[in-house]
């Protein structure tokens, strides 16, 4: 499935006036990855955004227009979502959801990289 190149340019736009972050793009995840120091902060999955955040925050995301739990082999994954695009129709209410997975990416792990065998 191809992800929508018009959410990933909104997404440029918004962290190419943000200084000191390193940006990196990558496809992963039948998307668009947009890596923040080294780490996965928000994707571009289809039509929507997958966010990562603080599992601390997840009550106060589901709260919020858009949201959908991410859920993999049958299980919802603690500090990722999506949001559909009625919840980010606004350069507002994008910013608010990249800022909240910038504010967590500052503290996450990076990924461990994989030992080709």
């Amino acid at each position: 499935m191809a992800y929508d190149t018009q959410l990933a340019d909104r997404i440029r736009e918004y962290l190419a006036d943000l200084p000191d972050l390193e940006i990196e793009e990558k496809k992963m995840f039948r998307g668009l990855a947009f890596m923040v120091n080294g780490k996965m902060c928000v994707n571009v999955s289809g039509e929507n955004l997958m966010c990562r955040f603080d599992p601390e925050r997840m009550e106060e995301l589901a709260g919020k227009r858009g949201f959908e739990p991410m859920i993999m082999k049958g299980r919802e994954l603690s500090g990722y979502c999506y949001i559909s695009p009625e919840g980010i129709k606004t350069k507002k209410e994008l910013a608010w959801f990249i800022d909240v997975c910038l504010e967590f990416n500052e503290q996450a792990k990076v990924s461990k990289k994989k030992k080709n065998s």
